[in-house]
């Protein structure tokens, strides 16, 4: 039987075109040229936030910053800080925003509007057409990123066509019988390693690891055998795929866009949930929102 992620994956191509036309259309909780901003969330938002800033640092928008909220360093100075929460319930983030309330302006990326999140910052976003039922976050994380991205100028139709392309074809042979998987990025798409590997671990309790692509050299290759995998997600160094190869891993080209890519590990770790009998709906230990008793 079909799960919800499933179904999930598969919308997120209609997702990302809804999400660029909100960003075309004007979106004033989203950062001006400029503003120093620190983007905040937990797990999968944390991680969609990492891959932000560095879109936004590196095209020249600004600095930009990335934390847990739980982490938020209170020493240093932004114009704006960004809370991207599905929930809007999460107890890190919305300890957060009010303890920055009248410090700082303050925007949050939702999928629910019944949420205190929707008072709790100066502005919001709500993305309730990506919304999920399944606890494992996949569209809601990748449309509010392409939102985000899309108000840089960086989204192309051309990653919508390479999202179903991620969805159409057949996944890499003899990767749901390996044992150990790692993810790499370079730039934006090291925060989308680490979401490729979080993914990976929730769904289908796979043994996972995530590194900026020139540090998997320095250490973590030593894993490296004939049952692992090693995928990289964007373009890789000169000379890493050799040196993947040749230790007997199977290496994974990230031929398309790197967003893409990512789609492509949503329907592996569903792929292999389903080969262990695992619900990727209603993972282990796991709640759509964390809310911490007392907060």
């Amino acid at each position: 039987m079909a799960t919800h992620v499933e179904a999930e994956i598969a919308s997120q191509p209609d997702c990302w075109r809804r999400a660029a036309e909100l960003a075309a259309a004007g979106c004033a909780a989203l950062p001006e040229s400029g503003e120093k901003v620190a983007v905040i969330g937990c797990g999968t938002s944390l991680f969609m936030g990492q891959a932000y800033a560095a879109l936004r640092e590196s095209n020249g928008q600004g600095v930009t910053d990335a934390f847990a909220a739980s982490e938020f360093p209170g020493i240093r100075s932004y114009d704006r800080v960004i809370a991207l929460s599905r929930s809007g319930t999460t107890t890190e983030v919305l300890n957060l925003l009010d303890q920055v309330r009248g410090q700082v302006r303050t925007s949050a990326v939702t999928a629910d509007p019944e949420t205190p999140v929707m008072t709790a910052a100066d502005d919001v976003v709500v993305l309730d057409f990506a919304d999920e039922r399944s606890v494992v976050q996949t569209r809601f994380a990748t449309t509010a990123l392409t939102l985000m991205r899309a108000h840089l100028g960086l989204h192309t139709e051309a990653v919508e066509r390479d999202g179903r392309e991620a969805l159409a074809e057949p996944l890499p042979e003899g990767l749901v019988g390996c044992t150990q998987f790692t993810f790499l990025g370079t730039g934006w798409t090291v925060g989308l390693a680490n979401e490729a590997g979080l993914k990976m671990r929730e769904a289908a309790l796979a043994w996972t690891e995530a590194y900026p692509a020139m540090e998997y050299r320095h250490g973590p290759i030593s894993i490296a055998a004939p049952s692992t995998a090693t995928w990289m997600l964007g373009a890789a160094p000169a000379g890493l795929a050799e040196q993947v190869r040749g230790t007997g891993a199977r290496w994974i080209e990230g031929r398309l866009d790197p967003l893409a890519e990512l789609v492509r590990v949503h329907r592996l770790a569903a792929a292999l949930a389903a080969v262990k009998g695992l619900d990727p709906d209603r993972p282990r230990n796991l709640t759509r929102s964390v809310v911490l008793a007392g907060s």
